[in-house]
């Protein structure tokens, strides 16, 4: 089957949450048993793993969960032998020759470093190799696409932030970055960006999603712009999305930004969500959006062969299925990442 014959890469997981929230004797038994079937089931072999922390960290606790989240990961990666973490596009051929997952860090919006960007250089010895600097609202580097009515652009400390992570070979990603944002970024990278986890705005007018104009300026930029599953962030009508909804957004940055340009973020939360929460609370009230919806089949990682399917079904060659799958977010790691300028 083309879908296991493919590099599966997942842009946006957040099962670190899950991971860290355990007791870190149970960190690494808990990915096994877990996770790592669904990874396995799903045809995944690269995966990137964000760390995000949920506001009750934030401001005093962050840091230190940030830091508790990236030796979740390091603890994973030493005791899992299935996945690997990588630094760079040789590591990640290492471990795909090898048979293994390749695991690559991610931050989210960076909470835990707050205006202290002379604390990148930190994080990425610690092994980070793709950020953002927003979530959804107001950070002390740029305003998340919640904050959109603003109109900001990036602070002077997220301007440093910027060239600090091409200085270092972080890749810098937009998602969640508002659209002046977004704009700021565009003007004055000088490397390639990536969006881990944004659909398309001219099929759904959602702040979350990216315009054909961000789509073609991150596409200018050698970037890919790694599609997200959420229904909330596909359509209209979240309880009824379909995979072919999916496809359509898939479609829609391939013939705006190009076939080079686009990839797989399925931000798969639900699992994630209700791992966390207790039975007494809802999980649908995060940031207006349902997540408790999903693509029929598409709740987790074990559904991706679903998409390949639906990609053939729509029309898309051998080739062109290999570059969204993972192929198009593997070229832009092998050139970019850890690498220094």
């Amino acid at each position: 089957m083309l879908h296991f014959d493919a590099v599966v890469a997942d842009t946006h997981n957040d099962l670190l949450m899950a991971v860290a929230a355990r007791p870190p004797r149970n960190w690494a038994g808990y990915f096994r048993d877990t996770w790592l079937p669904q990874l396995t089931e799903g045809g995944v072999n690269l995966q990137v793993l964000p760390v995000f922390i949920d506001d009750w960290y934030r401001p005093e606790g962050a840091l230190r969960q940030t830091l508790r989240m990236i030796e979740a990961a390091h603890v994973i990666a030493a005791e899992v032998g299935e996945v690997r973490l990588c630094l760079d596009g040789a590591e990640i051929d290492g471990a795909l020759a090898d048979g293994k997952i390749a695991l690559v860090l991610a931050l989210e919006s960076m909470p835990g470093l707050d205006a202290s960007v002379e604390l990148i250089p930190t994080l990425h010895r610690l092994g980070v190799r793709v950020a953002s600097i927003a979530h959804w609202g107001r950070t002390p580097l740029a305003d998340g696409s919640g904050e959109d009515a603003t109109g900001s652009r990036l602070t002077a400390a997220g301007v440093e932030a910027l060239e600090i992570m091409e200085e270092l070979g972080i890749v810098f990603d937009v998602s969640h970055l508002g659209a002046s944002g977004v704009a700021h970024v565009l003007e004055r990278a000088r490397r390639p960006v990536m969006a881990t986890h944004s659909s398309a705005r001219a099929l759904l007018d959602h702040h979350r999603n990216l315009t054909d104009d961000q789509l073609r300026g991150v596409a200018a930029t050698g970037g890919v712009i790694c599609v997200n599953f959420l229904p909330a962030f596909l359509t209209e009508h979240p309880r009824k999305v379909t995979v072919d909804d999916l496809v359509d957004h898939i479609a829609h940055i391939a013939s705006v930004a190009g076939i080079d340009h686009v990839g797989l973020g399925p931000d798969f939360i639900r699992e994630v969500l209700a791992d966390l929460t207790p039975p007494c609370c809802e999980t649908n009230g995060t940031t207006g959006l349902d997540v408790d919806a999903v693509i029929p089949g598409l709740d987790g990682p074990r559904g991706l062969p679903l998409v390949t399917e639906a990609l053939e079904k729509h029309g898309f060659s051998p080739d062109e299925i290999r570059l969204i799958l993972g192929g198009n977010v593997l070229r832009l790691f092998r050139a970019e990442l850890g690498v220094r300028r």
